[in-house]
């Protein structure tokens, strides 16, 4: 199945900023979590919108993308041309004896691969950061045999077939005539031994499954659908090689009342009709505690005020963002007769005309406007 286009997937267009793609990928990467959305095929929408921003919000991938999207340069004739052949280094081998081919040892170090962790953060832990534990599952170096895969006493022998190269001649009839490719060699799995007798603990692989506890200190403003690298925590190297590393990938859980954007954080204060009209200090939560704002007299409904250095730590130490606070007056729903009176008298006073007036005047207009008056 082809895989749809990065774009299409996250709902923005090719010419959109990094700001739209990074609020499309929020707004997604919620909506189809799997600690959120417990519906069929969610955890599937969720990995597929968390690859499209991986490569969108880079610049070097984006590039790419742009210019082969899904394709791979890099595979022999653009992807598969040529049904069948090992790609372009086997075909250079074949046609001019090897001299462009990179053969590689399968005695030699390799790198371990890379593992992922999902965790999940309380908002306040996001801003603030912490150290915790996580336990992983992963594989680990076979301590019985030390990784090679032979019973104690004995040693893997060189494989018969490739001679420990790792590699076999495989011929194939092509448009060119009868060529030959290599491949890896199916007996020793390309690793160039062969394990007669093997550790009854790995059973010859060399590696077992544990769970090990590790200890993330997840920094300070750490955002929904970041990262972190903890170098050298992911499956054991191959041959003494290094292991691979360990990338957890953060989702944030949504505040009560405060709603994040980049290092801001926004959030609304209802106040009185009175405190709107006559001014008032008000108490204002923050993340940092409760702070006295003032309001001005004659404040109106969406009116933002800014506290700065208020808002979340930047997560790469780059000071602080700010705290917008919006102003929403609140109409009361049950007034008294008292209270009833004195709003008519302020009406009166006002020069405003009671609402059946008001009414009155407005549906005057509009027949007005029909009749062509």
């Amino acid at each position: 199945m082809s895989k749809r286009d990065y774009y299409e997937v996250l709902g923005v267009s090719k010419s959109a900023s990094k700001d739209e793609i990074k609020k499309a990928y929020r707004k997604l990467s919620k909506q189809y979590h799997p600690d959120i959305n417990k519906e069929p095929g969610a955890d599937e929408k969720f990995k597929e919108v968390k690859e499209a921003y991986e490569v969108l919000s880079d610049d070097q991938k984006k590039a790419h993308y742009d210019q082969f999207g899904h394709t791979d340069p890099n595979q022999g004739f653009g992807g598969g041309g040529f049904e069948g052949f090992g790609g372009f280094e086997d075909i250079f081998s074949t046609f001019f004896g090897g001299g462009g081919s990179r053969r590689r040892d399968p005695n030699a170090p390799r790198q371990g691969s890379d593992l992922q962790y999902t965790m999940t953060l309380s908002f306040e832990d996001a801003v603030f950061g912490k150290e915790t534990e996580i336990e992983i599952p992963r594989e680990e170096t076979c301590e019985t045999c030390n990784g090679t895969g032979a019973k104690s006493g004995t040693k893997p022998d060189t494989c018969g077939h490739c001679h420990g190269s790792g590699q076999i001649n495989v011929e194939q009839n092509t448009p060119f005539g009868r060529i030959v490719n290599r491949r890896a060699c199916h007996h020793c799995g390309g690793t160039g031994k062969q394990i007669k007798h093997k550790c009854s603990t790995c059973s010859g692989t060399g590696k077992v499954k544990k769970r090990r506890k590790i200890s993330v200190k997840i920094p300070a403003g750490i955002d929904d659908g970041q990262q972190l690298r903890v170098t050298g925590q992911g499956e054991p190297g191959v041959n003494g090689g290094p292991s691979g590393d360990l990338y957890v990938v953060f989702h944030v859980r949504s505040h009560e009342f405060f709603e994040r954007d980049g290092d801001d954080v926004y959030c609304e204060m209802p106040i009185t009709f009175v405190q709107a009209a006559l001014g008032d200090e008000v108490e204002v939560p923050t993340l940092y505690g409760k702070i006295k704002l003032k309001v001005p007299a004659g404040t109106q409904t969406g009116t933002k005020f800014r506290l700065k250095e208020k808002g979340i730590p930047n997560v790469r130490g780059y000071g602080k963002g700010d705290q917008h606070i919006i102003v929403r007056i609140v109409t009361p729903t049950k007034l008294s007769e008292k209270q009833k009176q004195l709003l008519h008298e302020f009406a009166e006073i006002s020069g405003q005309a009671p609402q059946g007036e008001q009414e009155e005047s407005f549906f005057n207009k509009v027949k007005r406007a029909f009749k062509g008056d």
